[in-house]
């Protein structure tokens, strides 16, 4: 399984990268898109939402299901990537490179309860 260990991870499948202006990065794991598949459809947040810790923000649909992405913390969207609403395929391709949206987080310590590498990979293998 491929995690990368500069990221933080939930343990509902997404990872967080933390940006150097103070927003992060968010996108869900290779072991999230292996367990759904092909995706077909991806609806993403819209920007300026405020949103809670674990609160709904993104919906993924592949042929096999479709599946809720949550907010790792609280926070406000801030971008999305619209590339992804005609090519959610790419997610597939590249689940790291594949960002689906970007926030500002009320509160930069929330990120420091997220879980790291070695900590994802325990809960995934479950």
């Amino acid at each position: 399984m491929n995690v990368p260990s500069h990221l933080k991870y939930t343990k509902s499948h997404e990872w967080v990268h933390a940006e150097s202006d103070g927003t992060i990065t968010v996108g869900i794991t290779e072991h999230a898109q292996d367990l759904l598949g092909d995706l077909v459809f991806i609806d993403l947040p819209e920007i300026g939402k405020e949103l809670a810790a674990e609160q709904e923000a993104a919906v993924v649909e592949s042929v096999k299901a479709a599946a809720d992405v949550y907010a790792p913390v609280a926070g406000t969207v801030t971008e999305v990537n619209e590339e992804l609403a005609d090519a959610p395929e790419l997610v597939n391709q590249n689940a790291y490179a594949s960002w689906l949206f970007k926030m500002k987080p009320g509160n930069c310590g929330d990120l420091d309860a997220l879980l790291d590498a070695a900590a994802y990979i325990s809960i995934s293998a479950e």
